[in-house]
């Protein structure tokens, strides 16, 4: 008798130990599986450590338990792996909230709770990318439940914690059961046992005799036990409001004594099947649905960013574990301060446009032409960054039309000619007449204003006797059908003795001037072609700069015109002086101050002691920006 009893007290706690094993499995939150945690050796002697790791995305917005931390855990370490929207949350076994409790996110700070001190920590939102973080030094004196408020998929979450070692000697007992567990006396007939709470949780050590073998006859006057199914408790609800569901569980048990005896000592066909039933019909509170921040409003300096914030009511979970959920009135969610919509945020301090020389001489010495300076985007440390990462219509001119005034258009002439064009007898002396605007550009004789100069006049050389001068012959063709061509003509020495003229060695006539043998000429106009003046000066002397000159299409009497080819047109702009620029610098000549390049910036050089202090720098600079340092005048 004593043998079988051994038998079925073992039995029936193996039977006690999957049940209770099962339940927890139940129990334990989604994400939070046995096989996610690890144990390893604790520093603390006496102690081993506990981690996990949780990492699973839920199906709504809400609170979800994540993990269980038994009383008289130390060295508590709660830590979410990368910033996000989550939140974590502290729970005490009775269901009393410690941190972020009630849809009400605390600040960061300390905590005393569960016999200990909590320490929640939240880094900054912009510039941390840490996440949240509960530390406790412990011993807990009761267990604590960790929630993750679940806002944004893929949360991960590591947590461990050190708790005593067990007492690995072997007992009568499993020892794995009590741990898990509460024995405690068969409840009474008709009492209901709710598996999802382990307070109520029982386990047998007394059974009753197990079912007889018929040809036994021994002990025929002890009265035939019989055995039936009850139902002893369910599952926990799935739902902790609004309709949820639970299982309910059967177990064999003794008619009279109402004690759970093995299942197979019950009729295996009348089990009766598990059956599920609502519970928490109660409707969920109101909470606020927070959605994700908006872009910051400016790529730098302060700006704000949104998000929406909704009060929202689950209605029903499905059975498949998704919920249901509208959009009630604000004022349903009171119960809880609204979350802020709107929030300041700034990425980085914006840069800054800097002018970093004088403006450049104008392009043309008459008329309207260019001049430029340098202008660079600086960030807030100094350095110089892309345009585009400062306010590009903020940016100062680069480029500015500048009037010299009106060209002046007048008549120049030349010195006349120191000899007559005939060594005896009456002669002309010539000069040539132009049309010039201020020395620069050659204009058409007929755009200046006033009466053409005389370019020619008579002069006598004396009589004629035995003296020579210089014959010439009729022009010939011209070289050029339209526009401007060449012509020419023959020169002889001749002896003029009173009009008996006598051809002669050219040597004869080498003291007096010989008159030209080649000349422009034009027959008819050619309609239209391009114009273009004389390249105006380089506007740097060194590391590239431009030069400019007008271009225009005109007709033959010099009015403009749109017909010219436009694939045939001249440049009017073209770079010049790109050798790069060397300072020349005396061996003697050097920076007494490492920050003479402030020096340069702030435009001192001009100074003499700061040109002696700084003299590299300076001369650098000099050669590179010669108008920065002084300015050029033109006269007109």
């Amino acid at each position: 008798m004593a043998g079988l009893w051994q038998q079925l007290s073992s039995l029936q706690q193996g039977k006690a130990l999957v049940l209770i094993l099962f339940i927890c499995h139940r129990c334990l939150p989604s994400g939070a599986l046995p096989w996610n945690t690890k144990s390893t050796q604790s520093p603390l002697e006496g102690y081993e450590m506990v981690k996990g790791n949780f990492s699973r995305t839920f199906v709504h917005v809400g609170y979800h338990k994540i993990a269980e931390i038994p009383a008289g855990a130390r060295n508590i370490l709660i830590q979410e792996a990368v910033k996000s929207r989550n939140y974590l949350a502290l729970r005490t076994k009775t269901g009393i909230s410690i941190i972020n409790g009630n849809w009400v996110i605390d600040r960061p700070g300390i905590f005393i709770a569960v016999g200990t001190q909590l320490t929640y920590r939240r880094p900054n939102e912009i510039r941390s990318r840490n996440g949240e973080s509960i530390t406790a030094p412990g011993p807990l004196n009761e267990d604590l439940h960790v929630y993750l408020i679940y806002q944004q998929p893929e949360p991960s979450v590591y947590y461990e914690y050190s708790v005593p070692l067990r007492n690995t000697h072997p007992t009568p007992e499993p020892a794995d059961i009590l741990p898990l567990a509460e024995t405690v006396n068969p409840p009474n007939p008709g009492e209901r046992a709710h598996k999802g709470d382990n307070t109520n949780n029982y386990v047998i050590l007394e059974a009753p005799h197990p079912k007889k073998d018929p040809t036994d006859r021994s002990g025929d006057s002890d009265p035939q036990p019989t055995y039936i199914w009850a139902k002893t408790g369910y599952t926990e609800c799935s739902t902790t409001c609004g309709t949820g569901r639970r299982q309910m569980f059967w177990e064999c048990v003794e008619k009279d004594s109402q004690a759970t005896v093995p299942a197979d000592l019950c009729d295996p066909a009348l089990e009766p099947a598990s059956l599920k039933e609502d519970c928490n019909t109660r409707p969920c509170p109101a909470y606020w649905d927070v959605g994700e921040w908006s872009d910051c409003s400016r790529r730098c300096g302060p700006g704000t960013q949104h998000r929406q914030v909704i009060c929202r009511q689950v209605t029903h979970f499905l059975a498949n574990g998704i919920e249901s959920s509208v959009t009630v009135a604000p004022d349903l969610c009171e119960a809880s301060d609204k979350p802020v919509t709107k929030s300041t945020c700034q990425l980085k301090i914006c840069s800054q446009w800097q002018i970093q020389s004088e403006w450049s001489p104008c392009s043309v010495p008459c008329g309207v032409g260019q001049r430029s300076r340098e202008v660079v985007c600086l960030s807030n440390q100094g350095d110089v960054e892309e345009d585009e990462e400062c306010n590009m219509k903020l940016k100062p001119d680069v480029l500015q039309n500048c009037d010299m005034g009106a060209c002046a258009r007048s008549w120049f002439t030349s010195l006349w000619s120191q000899w007559c064009s005939a060594s005896c007898g009456r002669g002309n002396r010539t000069r040539t007449a132009v049309c010039l605007m201020d020395h620069v550009s050659d204009l058409p004789l007929d755009k200046c204003e006033g009466e053409r100069p005389q370019e020619m006049t008579s002069c006598d050389s004396g009589p004629c006797q035995n003296r020579p001068e210089w014959y010439t012959g009729p022009w010939g063709q011209c070289s050029a059908e339209c526009g401007n061509g060449t012509q020419t003509r023959s020169v002889v020495c001749i002896l003029n003795n009173h009009g008996h003229m006598e051809v002669v060695n050219q040597v004869k006539c080498s003291s007096l001037p010989q008159p030209i043998t080649a000349q422009t000429c034009r027959l008819k106009p050619c309609g239209v072609q391009w114009y273009v003046t004389e390249w105006s000066a380089c506007s740097r002397s060194c590391d590239g700069g431009y030069r400019v000159r007008e271009v225009r299409c005109l007709t033959d009497n010099i009015a403009p015109s749109h017909q010219c080819d436009p694939t045939m047109t001249p440049e009017s702009r073209e770079e010049c002086n790109n050798q790069p620029c060397v300072a020349e610098i005396k061996p003697s000549c050097s920076d007494q101050y490492h920050n003479c390049v402030v020096v340069v910036q702030a435009r001192l050089c001009i100074y003499p002691y700061y040109r002696s202090v700084c003299c590299s720098s300076c001369s650098l600079a000099q050669k590179t920006y010669p108008n920065s340092f002084q300015k050029k005048h033109i006269h007109r």
